[in-house]
């Protein structure tokens, strides 16, 4: 089951409480305080996983906390520091403060990040010992960890986005050049999850998406469009699939002006994506149709490919072209994570100065 979105709650492990103790030994009196300081809690940390494709992991398991640091003990015995808790997640996963909506990381490299800070551990009552207060009777309570509710959301890493109306042949070209088996029949919304292909030429190789439910209103949550308008967003190349014959009984310039301007409902800088257009289903299509809708294409500045991707016509000119562009095209830079508000710069950073007595 293809799950691309989650809501958890995340808690970073509180730090251990300082302690309170005195030395105590035969034949030394007023041996002084010796209370050591608790360990620190352990972070919360996300790390991008190449054998996990989908968030279903989180999506029933909704609380993760890491472990608490252990309180500190007499002789100046520091407290153990809590194990971190490491959440694995797919490549290109977002994580979003879910009270704010603010983006907190995007999970695109094979670095660790840390969301959630666990709290330091307090001191012992040895850091509070001077000439005037030589056997202080309390130490500092370690500091709560940061805790939060965030919502994860995966945008797929793919070169190449296949767009397009459903049942235009997306999946059949998908299926054609590479080893992707997307389900395939003659309805629509047969493809209800975006499907992965990894695409060979040469020596190279891309990886191509096939993006469903794109359809008019899709910006707008019609058919399954905002559900997997997300996807495209990493994509440095589009192939525009389009059904040149009109065997739905659209028109194909129509149905290739709509699906642009859902992408630029979606995000205007998508817009500005580069394209190449595959005419499909050319074998049931007549010539004047076909170079119709070629004149229209290259005059709007796009390369165009007749294709039959069932029979595999025209199919290695297009993914060779592709292959081309691919390489003069700089990578999708990664989501930079959006700034902290300046009312909360501090929220959370300096903890009030509690104190745990003897006795407590």
């Amino acid at each position: 089951m293809f799950i691309d979105t989650a809501k958890i709650s995340i808690k970073a492990g509180d730090g251990g409480n300082g302690a309170v103790t005195f030395h105590r030994e035969k034949y030394v009196a007023n041996g002084g305080s010796d209370g050591g300081d608790g360990g620190k809690g352990g972070n919360v940390v996300f790390v991008a996983d190449t054998n996990q494709n989908t968030l279903s992991d989180y999506r029933y398991t909704r609380k993760h906390q890491a472990e608490n640091g252990e309180n500190g003990r007499g002789s100046n015995c520091f407290g153990k520091g809590g194990k971190d808790l490491y959440l694995k997640v797919p490549h290109g996963t977002l994580v979003r403060d879910a009270s704010n909506n603010r983006l907190l990381a995007d999970i695109s490299g094979a670095e660790p990040v840390i969301i959630a800070k666990g709290g330091k551990g307090g001191w012992g009552n040895a850091h509070f010992a001077n000439s005037v207060r030589q056997a202080p009777r309390f130490a500092k309570l370690g500091a709560e960890g940061e805790r939060f509710e965030v919502l994860l959301e995966l945008k797929l890493l793919a070169d190449v986005g296949l767009i397009g109306f459903p049942n235009v042949g997306k999946s059949t070209l998908l299926s054609v050049v590479s080893e992707a088996k997307p389900k395939i029949a003659d309805y629509h919304f047969t493809t209800l999850s975006p499907v992965l292909g990894v695409v060979r030429v040469g020596d190279t190789s891309f990886v191509m998406a096939d993006i469903p439910g794109l359809i008019a209103g899709a910006s707008s949550g019609v058919g399954l469009g905002l559900d997997f308008l997300r996807h495209v967003e990493r994509c440095r190349l589009f192939v525009h699939v389009v059904d040149v014959s009109g065997s739905e009984g659209r028109d194909p310039i129509t149905d290739f002006e709509a699906i642009n301007a859902e992408l630029a409902a979606f995000s205007p800088e998508l817009a500005t994506r580069p394209q190449l257009v595959a005419g499909n289903k050319c074998d049931i299509a007549d010539d004047g149709q076909i170079t119709a809708f070629e004149t229209y294409i290259t005059g709007k500045g796009h390369r165009f490919f007749r294709v039959t991707a069932v029979a595999n016509a025209g199919v290695p000119e297009l993914v060779s072209a592709t292959a081309q562009i691919l390489q003069k095209l700089p990578p999708i830079p990664a989501f930079k994570p959006d700034p902290v508000p300046e009312e909360s710069v501090f929220a959370g950073r300096y903890q009030p100065f509690t104190v745990r007595r003897e006795n407590d």
